[in-house]
Formats: structure tokens, sequence, C-alpha cells
């Protein structure tokens, strides 16, 4: 089973860059940014939410940044390093490689090009030039929970997933422990759908779960395809990456979005002031990285009120998203009372909570 991150289905590559600055911000001494994409830019999702991000950076810092794109470029094969080497050979001095399967093509062009930085997103290995920088996606789907419960009539939530890798069971688990919080009849149904990207399968899985009783859907999957089809069907909804309630205006209830602008913006502020050090950034809530989306009208006064406390709490401290006592689907007990998992535990996350109905391998 493939298991890189953001993959798109039969993407093809043209190089060399997809998308350039227009000429006057192409100073000859400007710094040279590169960002590498794993899917079409779109109008919404994981890669518009990073081409937001680059955006920003050249509103930031204008003519003394030259920040061009390389959209569509598949993780498997040759492309992802081909696409990386190129744009270290074009001189460009900090290069943003958007995708988990990006992560070894990424340290093996690091090595040859030591002077070039470059920041690698939801990757684990890091070297001298390399960093990685991801999101606490858990802490946005924990807030999203508290609506689901709430808004649930038949106790049944829907979560349309990508594959079972810790970054997507953590949010599972996020909604179910914080759903039941609020309603300790919830279950979450679970469908894989084996692919980051494929509008197809994941309306099918979405169709599949509603079928089955689920009055309440979410993904983490990259298109809009659930919520549109939620909006169909008439039940609730919630979105990932972006801001999706224009697909589905009656019934989308909020989404969970990242925000990558002031990452970018103090990278490379960073990289062209020469302060620049490989790191690890792992932002949530209280940074602004994970933000959730304007809540729908048909979510009442007091449970946006509910949501904003949790917030609150998640951003002082007070309340941590896996703290015990949680068993798993086993019965087994998984966080104790008294005990909360560390965020080593967090990113190894394998196992499903008691309350959610899929398999993981």
């Amino acid at each position: 089973m493939n298991t890189t991150r953001r993959t798109l289905l039969g993407a093809s590559l043209a190089l060399p860059a997809a998308a350039m600055l227009p000429r006057d911000a192409a100073a000859a001494d400007s710094f040279k940014v590169g960002f590498i994409y794993v899917a079409p830019i779109g109008d919404a999702g994981w890669t518009y939410q990073h081409e937001l991000g680059r955006k920003a950076l050249v509103a930031a810092l204008g003519s003394a940044v030259t920040a061009t794109y390389v959209e569509n470029v598949p993780e498997e094969g040759a492309d992802a390093e081909r696409v990386i080497r190129k744009l270290a050979t074009d001189g460009h001095k900090l290069i943003y490689t958007t995708s988990f399967g990006f992560m070894e093509p990424t340290l093996k062009v690091a090595k040859t090009f030591p002077k070039v930085k470059f920041a690698h997103c939801t990757g684990y290995k890091r070297a001298a030039n390399v960093s990685t920088y991801s999101a606490r996606f858990y802490e946005g789907r924990y807030l999203t929970g508290i609506i689901a419960g709430r808004m649930t009539k038949s106790n049944v939530i829907g979560y349309v997933a990508a594959f079972p890798i810790p970054e997507v069971v953590q949010g599972i688990n996020a909604v179910l422990l914080a759903a039941r919080t609020v309603n300790p009849n919830v279950t979450i149904k679970v469908v894989f759908v084996s692919s980051w990207f494929d509008p197809g399968k994941e309306r099918a899985a979405a169709d599949t779960l509603i079928s089955q009783g689920a009055d309440v859907v979410m993904h983490h999957t990259d298109s809009s395809a659930v919520v549109q089809g939620a909006e169909e069907k008439g039940v609730w909804s919630f979105g990932y990456d972006s801001d999706m309630l224009r697909y589905g205006p009656k019934t989308n209830l909020t989404s969970v979005t990242m925000d990558w602008d002031n990452y970018y913006i103090d990278q490379t502020k960073e990289a062209i002031a020469g302060t620049w050090k490989s790191s690890d950034t792992w932002g949530g809530l209280k940074s602004g990285m994970v933000k959730l989306g304007p809540l729908n009208t048909a979510v009442p006064d007091s449970v946006k009120a509910e949501v904003a406390a949790a917030q609150a709490k998640i951003e002082s401290g007070a309340l941590l998203p896996f703290a015990g006592p949680v068993k798993d689907q086993s019965g087994a007990v998984k966080i104790a009372a008294g005990a909360s998992l560390s965020d080593g535990d967090i990113l190894g996350m394998n196992w499903f909570a008691d309350g959610v109905q899929g398999k993981l391998g």
C-alpha cells in the first residue's frame, strides 16, 4: 500500500517551473525561493493553502524575493528529485517541499547543495541545511468533534480518510474523544480511500458512510468532494485544509484550516539575514498555524461558546486533547487516568480509540 503524503494519481510533470512571479518581481539581486507542490493549486485544499503562503511571502517582502513554484509534482519516481535539483541549480537559495513523499528526494538533493536551505513539510528527517515543519491538525479536529457531538442525531460520524498513518489517526481519535465529552453515544465509522486526492473515491466513500447512518461527515483528504456530497445529501459536514463553506453553504459546519503564511515569511527573512538554522516546527491553534474556519449559522450559539472555551483551554495548555483515561478498540488502556500523551506518542499514534469503527491494517 502506498502511504506517501499527498500523492496525485496519474500526475504528469512539465519542467521547468509551472509558474513564475511576474518579471518585475524577479530582480536579479532578489533572494530566490522555490516551492514544490504535489497537486494542482486549484481553489481549495492542501496545495492551495501553501500557495496562499507563497503569495503572503511575496506581499510581505516584495522585490526582495523571487518566489517560484512547480505544481503537480508526483512523489514517486525520479520527478520530485529532478524538480528539486533543478530549482537548486537555478539559484534558489531556499526551497520548500510541501509533501511527505518529497522527504527523501529533499535530503538527497540537500547533500549535494550544502549552501542551499531546504524546509520539508510533514517530514521527520532533518540535516544541517534541512528543516521540517507541520501543524497540529488534531487540535482543530478536537474542536470539530465538539460540534459534531452536539449536531448529530444518529450518533454516527462518517470519516473519509486517506491512509492509516499517525497524522490521520490523530485526527480521527481527537474527533471521537471530543465528541464524547458532549455526547457519550457517538461512534465514528472510517473509510480509507488509499489516496490523498481522488474526488471520485472520496465522494463514493462519503455516500457509503451516509447510507450507513452517518448524519455528519468529515474528511482527511484534499478535495472538497465530501463537503459537496454532504450538501447534496443534506447532512452536516466539516471541511479540511481550506475553508470549504462555499461548497456546502447549508450543511458545512466549519473547516479545519492551515495557515502557513507566518512560517514562510519568518523562515525566509531568517535565510536572507543569515540567521536561518535547521529546526523543527509543529504549530497549532496557539501559533495560528491551525485555525477553525467560519462557523455555519446553523451552529447554535451555545455550541459556539463551548468551542471557543475549548480553544482557549487548548491554547493555554489547560486542555490536552489526548488525556486519559482512554482505551483502544480492544479495550486496552492507552492513556491512563491523569496522564496525557507526549508529542512523541502523538506523532507515532498507531491505534484507534474505543468507539472508532475501522481497521488500521
